[in-house]
């Protein structure tokens, strides 16, 4: 009889962990599969999110490459300009100049904010290697001013300064180009970026941008 019963007590135990032996395994799979569909969730998001990042330099690349290949709507532009150096003023036929002689030592243009007036005659050495000069007067409105100052506080090869005696309140220059707007939010200044920092009307492309004279 004793025997009956630990046959049975055998049987029950043996039941108990093999239901515990599935439960456990029902778990496991469980987890596996969570596991494995986390990881299909992320690989998925990590090859949409590479597509999407993909598109989106390709989209940039060839925003850049129409800004650099498009005219800039209503830029002035003047060829066969000077490039002596000379230590004497020049007088200038346009107003902030942008190209002609100009004085031996480039203004500072890495990225260089200048909030008193410059040398002309070395901010054109500027443009010589590539530069953008932004340029203000009294008329322009503060919150321009400080939006194309942050601008060209990120850009090498940018300066700003004001011009008191020129035309226009908002002047961009590159050597042999200018144009004026009316606002920094003109879709027309980060083109003119695009288009002249180091662009292909520079006539030393790579020339320093440090160095210089410093104000």
């Amino acid at each position: 009889m004793a025997s009956a019963k630990n046959q049975n007590s055998s049987a029950a135990r043996r039941a108990k962990l093999e239901e515990a032996r599935r439960k456990e395994r029902a778990r496991e799979r469980r987890s596996r599969i969570i596991t494995i569909t986390a990881a299909v969730v992320v690989l998925a998001g990590l090859v949409a999110g590479g597509g999407y990042l993909m598109s989106a330099a390709d989209e940039q690349d060839k925003a850049e490459e129409q800004a650099r290949t498009s005219p800039v709507t209503g830029e002035k532009s003047w060829d066969d300009l000077d490039q002596d150096h000379v230590q004497t003023p020049v007088d200038y036929p346009m107003n902030p100049p942008v190209g002609g002689d100009h004085n031996p030592v480039w203004m500072n243009c890495d990225a260089d904010v200048y909030t008193e007036a410059i040398p002309k005659e070395n901010a054109v050495h500027s443009l010589e290697h590539g530069a953008v000069w932004v340029t203000y007067n009294d008329k322009a409105k503060d919150a321009d001013v400080e939006a194309l100052s942050e601008r060209v506080a990120k850009t090498p090869y940018s300066l700003m300064s004001p011009v008191a005696d020129q035309k226009d309140p908002l002047m961009l220059s590159a050597w042999g180009k200018q144009l004026t707007v009316k606002s920094a939010t003109d879709a027309r200044v980060a083109q003119f970026f695009t288009k002249y920092v180091q662009g292909a009307q520079t006539p030393e492309p790579g020339a320093a941008c440090s160095g210089g004279v410093a104000k």
